[in-house]
């Protein structure tokens, strides 16, 4: 009797579940900002009463399994007013947030007495599940009253977040300075970076905008290369927008597109830093999960080894073939965090396995998983530089992505990747892993020119004044564009690079006009005699991936311009994307400009967007608006 008794209950269980099983179901839908139409990405679906959830991707799109149609959902996100909405028999929920003005207000302003008050906030990213308590005056920037200009206070836990200074491109003339030679910069970190702090409520550090990075966080609809050079040049003028007296000279770069399966074998070795500093979730388990995105793009033909490091590095798992991704899956998955920062003896180390197991036709790359924070060993700056310039003169090149916020630093990952002839990227959420690991696979990790240089010279004739518009810590010195020996940036096979100049015109009395006309030059005869159909010449240098010396190729930007509202999306949007990196630095040269000119600029460039990444940009303008 009693066994029939334990039948009964084991088969009772089974029904139960079985019905339960029965009743789930795939709820689908868009979530959308009321105000404006548009997607919201990283919003947070949860089903009420559980810790279960999912987030909205780039496209404002979600898909979340229920137990039945009781099931009621929530829909949340920071500066948006929640909604809940009941199941039933909707397998399709489509919602629409409106903006919460007092909410962000309370977020934003703490006030001179800086009050004490605990609200709860989601915190947002892979997890999105649970809540937590959150002291807010120590969690956002203080803001100065009625004096927006004035630089924030950094909450407590950011302060040993690293970024090196930025000292903004001023105007030079063309008779003191007629040439503009800097290295190019595909790194886009900086973006997601600045996402990340006006995702959670607060803005950015100054110096944490990299005003050519963001532009180079997307794609730009420029021709392919035709002739024998691996990228194509291309040009436009316009007005610049934030001041229509000037011009704005758009240059952009294509790289050649190649298919993933025509790539060179790749020899990867996963360098991943497991020290305590990771231990967050937006750390080493998100980390785990973008790497496993990469392994599962990778071909048979591919290898990857991984090192980790934390008090000391070692070799969890030899070079190992593509075709075995459930043994590479499995060595990440036992992968947890503790220990100090031997950071030094990881990339040592991780350079040595990548060197046996070198493909003399192959891709030979480590790629630098961490937050930044290198604490024991060779970790000083140059130490750590002399290392990756000797293995990249070897043939090795280097990826670094970052993780996390607290002790993120960013200066030593920028420097790291820069002397690896690598790029640098930061992953803030899981589609950002799969934006630098799957969509743009063959740009990431595989270079098809290296040592990439731009020299500008001005036309005194035609232009009074020209300032490039971000790349400060990419500029070179003038002679270093015919020197082999310099170091320049590296491009990736399908990377677009643009690059904006701000021009004074001749003639244009400009409050920004750099200096005086001279009183012992006759610069008016030049003037009126020099060609006046030419506004610039742009030279560029490259070598092949394997090469020693450098390629030289031209052309001339003539005096053209064409309206604004005739220019390109490609010309728009990157301008909309460098007025807003303007607003977020406070800079001197943004004049009246207005996080609402730029939302409409961006939105008249929006163009297909299909995934998502422009829409995205929009509704954090607009959340900037709101923050500021």
């Amino acid at each position: 009797m009693k066994n029939l008794i334990i039948v009964m209950m084991l088969f009772t269980g089974i029904f139960h579940n079985s019905q339960a099983k029965d009743f789930q179901k795939e709820v689908t839908g868009i979530v959308k900002s009321a105000d404006n139409n548009l997607p919201l990405s990283q919003v947070s679906v949860l089903i009420k009463g559980t810790t279960q959830g999912v987030p909205t991707d780039a496209n404002g799109k979600y898909s979340i399994t229920v137990p039945n149609n009781e099931t009621v959902l929530i829909f949340r996100y920071l500066g948006y007013i929640t909604q809940e909405v009941k199941v039933g028999k909707q397998s399709v929920i489509n919602v629409s947030l409106k903006v919460d003005a007092q909410e962000m207000a309370e977020v934003i302003v703490i006030g001179q007495a800086e009050a004490k008050q605990t609200r709860k906030l989601m915190i947002q990213g892979i997890a999105d599940q649970e809540e937590i308590n959150i002291d807010i005056s120590s969690q956002m920037y203080m803001q100065p009253e009625n004096n927006f200009s004035t630089a924030y206070q950094y909450p407590k836990e950011l302060s040993q977040e690293d970024y090196a200074e930025i000292k903004e491109n001023g105007f030079n003339t063309p008779w003191k300075n007629p040439f503009s030679t800097f290295s190019i910069d595909v790194d886009a970190a900086s973006y997601s970076n600045v996402r990340r702090f006006i995702n959670g409520g607060k803005m950015p550090p100054k110096d944490a905008v990299k005003i050519e990075e963001m532009i180079n966080y997307f794609n730009y609809d420029y021709e392919g290369p035709k002739g024998k050079h691996p990228f194509a040049v291309q040009h436009e003028v316009s007005d610049a927008p934030w001041n229509t007296q000037h011009k704005l000279v758009h240059i952009g770069i294509q790289g050649e597109k190649i298919e993933v399966d025509k790539l060179p074998p790749a020899n990867l070795v996963f360098l991943v830093d497991v020290s305590g500093s990771m231990g967050a979730d937006n750390k080493l388990p998100l980390l785990k999960k973008s790497l496993k995105l990469l392994v599962n793009q990778m071909r048979d033909e591919d290898h990857v080894a991984i090192v980790v490091y934390a008090g000391a590095a070692g070799e969890v798992l030899p070079s190992t073939s593509g075709k075995e991704k459930n043994k590479i899956i499995e060595a990440l998955d036992k992968l947890n965090a503790g220990g100090s920062t031997a950071g030094g003896a990881g990339i040592e180390l991780a350079y040595k396995i990548a060197k046996q197991n070198f493909l003399k036709e192959g891709n030979n790359r480590v790629i630098l998983a961490t937050d930044g924070d290198f604490n024991v060993g060779a970790s000083s700056n140059k130490a750590m530089e002399d290392l990756i310039e000797e293995k990249r003169n070897e043939g090795v090149f280097l990826t670094v992505l970052g993780y996390g916020m607290g002790n993120y630093k960013d200066s030593k990952m920028e420097l790291l990747a820069d002397k690896g002839n690598g790029n640098h990227a930061y992953i803030d959420n899981i589609l950002e892993a799969k934006k630098v690991l799957v969509n743009e696979f063959g740009g990431t990790l595989f270079t098809i020119a290296k040592d990439v240089k731009i020299q500008v010279e001005f036309n005194p004739a035609t232009v009074q004044a020209y300032r490039l518009i971000g790349y400060e810590n990419r500029k070179l010195n003038d002679e270093d564009f015919n020197n082999d020996k310099k170091d320049a940036g590296e491009l990736g096979a399908g990377h677009t690079v643009t690059a904006l100049y701000e021009i004074i015109p001749v003639g244009v009395n400009s409050q920004f006009k750099p200096l005086d006309d001279l009183k012992y030059q006759n610069t008016e005869v030049k003037k009126t005699t020099g060609n006046t159909t030419d506004l610039m010449t742009v030279k560029l240098r490259y070598k092949k991936p394997d090469g020693d010396t450098s390629i030289l190729l031209q052309q001339v930007i003539k005096n053209e311009s064409v309206k604004l509202s005739n220019s390109s999306e490609n010309f728009r949007w990157s301008a909309a994307v460098a007025g807003f990196g303007m607003m977020l630095r406070n800079s001197e040269y943004k004049n009246d400009l207005t996080f609402n000119a730029v939302i409409e600029l961006a939105k008249s460039a929006k163009g297909q967007d299909k995934e998502g990444y422009r829409a995205e940009f929009i509704r954090l303008v607009e959340m900037a608006g709101l923050l500021f």
